[in-house]
């Protein structure tokens, strides 16, 4: 299973190479952006918007309401997995 986590540009560090600096939960990491630049999102319009993020690209660009609710979804399943009152077998279905 892949799983793409929201992220926020905050930064292009190398227009040529198409890379850009992303926060993701308070984390930044340096990330290609080529598959979201287009003639109608250039790279130097990139800073502020929200992406897919998954192994190093963003894959997709978002509105922030979606990313607001995915962020919120794998917060609660952060939450679950931390739960110690779930059942030991419970547990170890989540991980």
């Amino acid at each position: 299973m892949c799983l793409g986590v929201p992220g926020r540009i905050v930064a292009i560090t190398d227009a040529e190479r198409e890379l850009a600096v992303v926060e993701v939960a308070g984390v930044r990491r340096e990330i290609n952006i080529a598959c979201v630049i287009d003639d109608s999102h250039a790279i130097a319009d990139s800073v502020g918007s929200w992406v897919l993020v998954h192994v190093g690209f963003a894959m997709s660009r978002l509105d922030e309401a979606e990313a607001a609710g995915t962020l919120a979804l794998l917060a609660e399943l952060d939450a679950l997995q931390d739960d110690t009152t779930l059942p030991a077998a419970g547990r170890g279905a989540l991980q």
